[in-house]
């Protein structure tokens, strides 16, 4: 039957055992192991599959096949070349052998991928996580920030801190490169920061919970964490959602219900979800009729460059123009019509019905609603005007 096995090369204790070398093979079930004498005792090895870290050992007496698989390949074939001179007895003073003896438990047992944590009193103080560690519940410990031991668990795929008091999330837990699963629901977070939007976590993250936190608003970074298709906001102090949310393109279940929403984004259509609740916001009564004009005529130079860079879709850089410009290029608007508009625009508020945007749609109200007022821009009052026609 396969189990995790270590194999080793060596003489027995004492020089007993008919001298040569010998072949050890510990499982986690018989760690002192079985023995075989290698010297004119190998009928044939199978390396068809080696590249695939698979081989078979094949013993003339007694008469059993060891077979091997998942093997690294590289020390696969160093050890089946040391396997081949111990069968010949040549050489075998170059061969790394050992005493034979029985490894420790860590080195036959499977590596521990799971630990679930959920009382101070459990929680390890005094020993290292498992650095095999594919997934990690550490709730209710009261922690009151991560765990600098955590962040070096690479393999971690997901990492659950419910039920906790973290403030502040360290910059250095965007180097868990393979993290997809992050839940930090019930803690006293009061920011994401853009640092960790920039990071590796951009490319891994599928997964978010900052449901049940202090949080007032996420940067306008945060819609670079592009693979994200599930986020949950809920129970927070958000005061607006990211200005270009719309870009989260891979995302399909958005929760931000009970929070502290006004109004909606423009970009928010841009979004195809299947699950959709933003229940319990105080929403304003849109007002297309009652415009907030910010329209500069003529227009400045730096409007007129901005609304250029943007529609003609020019590169741009901070080894280019300074980070402030660069950071307002990204935030432009967009007026019905396509037109970008940086700092000279009119405002408004209309109803969206979120049907549009989501398939399952919860309740926006006690009232039964669906609808929400999302902002719209006009880059003039020529394309305000032609909306108000169309709205008649």
């Amino acid at each position: 039957r396969a189990a995790r096995a270590l194999l080793s090369l060596g003489r027995p204790p004492g020089g007993g055992g008919g001298g040569g070398v010998w072949l050890l093979v510990s499982t986690a079930r018989d760690r002192p192991g079985t023995k075989y004498q290698l010297k004119e005792n190998i009928e044939q090895l199978f390396t068809k599959f080696v590249e695939e870290g698979k081989a078979t050992i094949r013993l003339k007496e007694p008469a059993v096949d060891v077979c091997l698989s998942k093997a690294n390949a590289s020390l696969l074939k160093t050890f089946l070349s040391a396997l081949k001179l111990a069968n010949s007895g040549t050489h075998e003073e170059t061969l790394p052998l050992s005493a034979l003896v029985p490894p420790k438990a860590s080195e036959v047992e499977k590596p521990k991928t799971r630990m679930t944590i959920t009382s101070r009193k459990d929680y390890p103080l005094t020993r290292n996580f498992p650095h095999s560690l594919e997934y990690l519940q550490a709730s209710y410990c009261k922690l009151a920030r991560i765990d600098m031991r955590m962040l070096g668990l690479k393999n971690l795929r997901k990492l659950d801190l419910s039920h906790n008091c973290i403030k502040k999330l360290p910059a250095t837990i965007g180097d868990l490169v393979c993290l997809q699963e992050l839940n930090l629901h019930d803690n006293r977070l009061e920011a994401f920061s853009a640092q960790l939007c920039g990071s590796t976590l951009r490319k891994s993250l599928q997964s978010l919970d900052l449901s049940q936190n202090r949080i007032k608003a996420l940067p306008a970074q945060f819609c670079q964490l592009q693979e994200l298709t599930h986020l949950r906001l809920d129970d927070n102090q958000l005061i607006r959602l990211p200005f270009k949310i719309g870009r989260l393109r891979q995302l399909r279940v958005l929760s931000a219900a009970r929070n502290q929403l006004p109004f909606l984004p423009d970009d928010f259509t841009k979004l195809c979800l299947e699950n959709l609740d933003l229940f319990g916001n105080p929403f304003e009564t849109p007002k297309p009729l009652v415009p907030d004009i910010q329209l500069k005529i003529p227009l400045t130079l730096l409007e007129c460059s901005a609304r250029a860079i943007v529609d003609f879709r020019i590169p741009y850089g901070r080894h280019v123009l300074p980070s402030h410009l660069c950071n307002d290029l990204d935030m432009c608007k967009t007026c019905q019509c396509g037109q970008a508009c940086l700092s000279s625009f009119i405002q408004i508020t209309v109803t969206m019905n979120l049907h549009s945007v989501a398939h399952t749609v919860v309740l926006v109200d006690n009232m039964g609603g669906t609808e929400a007022p999302i902002l719209r821009y006009f880059c003039s009052l020529t394309c305000y005007s032609q909306f108000l026609d169309r709205a008649r």
